[in-house]
């Protein structure tokens, strides 16, 4: 099992929004390093849901439902290939606490993270220590 991290502006598809879907399709993603991690991405692997632009933290825990697949939203020219992948996610939980932005910049464990290095990747790998970390500081201490 691979661990992730994926972030959405609440206001455009918050974490209670894909708990009422139940699922959804991850899309739009316009990156070609985060649409390589959505190409990694396996059914069964979990990944931390995080509202960035308003909120700065990690709200909760996603699982990917479905590999990836063309994103039918992007419409390619005639005669180009769709280059743009889509991953299935379903919603966990809700983490107790949220984990900002700024506890995550302060805990010495996660200085390498993905997150602090690359923090406008809407993408990314989190390591199975890191994944325990952020889960102990949003009180879930054994994990998802």
């Amino acid at each position: 099992m691979a661990y992730w991290l994926l972030k959405s502006e609440p206001e455009v598809f918050s974490f209670d929004a894909l708990v009422k879907a139940k699922s959804t399709k991850w899309d739009g993603v316009r990156n070609y390093m985060a649409r390589n991690f959505l190409r990694d991405m396996q059914p069964g692997d979990l990944a931390f849901y995080y509202h960035s632009n308003e909120g700065l933290e990690i709200v909760g825990i996603a699982e990917i439902a479905a590999a990836a697949e063309p994103d039918t939203t992007f419409k390619p020219e005639k005669g180009k290939e769709n280059p743009w992948l889509v991953v299935t996610v379903k919603p966990v939980k809700k983490l107790p606490r949220s984990v900002s932005r700024a506890a995550i910049l302060k805990e010495p464990k996660l200085k390498d993270m993905a997150f602090v290095k690359y923090g406008r990747l809407s993408v990314q790998p989190v390591t199975a220590a890191e994944w325990k970390t952020v889960c102990a500081m949003g009180g879930l201490p054994q994990g998802a």
